[in-house]
């Protein structure tokens, strides 16, 4: 069960490493598409945290060369939260994809189909 804290503190790293994120892009080039933070799951021992992104970009090596990017900078993206938040430890990172999108955008496609479907057979 979540206490109140750590719903908090994930709704802070949440945006707080979103914005850490936004900067990176001036530091790495390769870092390309538009990277969406969607959840930020902090251990309540404040150890480690785990960072669900998603990440748009126009083709999958491009999206895979971003999400490398964000796996190797996981450390400085570290020390910059350690910067902002003030708090004695700062969990280390790992991020994962969500494949939320992916899933959703899949879900659409099927019901247009099944729509379609039942249009054909009304006519």
């Amino acid at each position: 069960m979540k206490t109140a804290r750590t719903s908090r503190l994930n709704g802070e790293y949440q945006k707080e490493i979103s914005e850490i994120i936004r900067h990176l892009k001036d530091r790495a080039p390769d870092l390309k598409g538009l990277v969406s933070v969607t959840e930020a799951d902090v251990a309540p021992d404040l150890k480690t945290a785990k960072v669900y992104v998603s990440i748009y970009a126009k083709d999958e090596a491009e999206k895979l060369r971003s999400f490398e990017v964000l796996q190797e900078n996981a450390s400085y993206i570290r020390h910059q939260l350690s910067q902002v938040m003030r708090m004695r430890t700062v969990p280390a990172i790992t991020f994962l994809w969500d494949g939320s999108m992916t899933y959703g955008a899949k879900m659409d496609e099927l019901f247009k189909k099944i729509n379609e479907g039942k249009k054909s057979d009304e006519n």
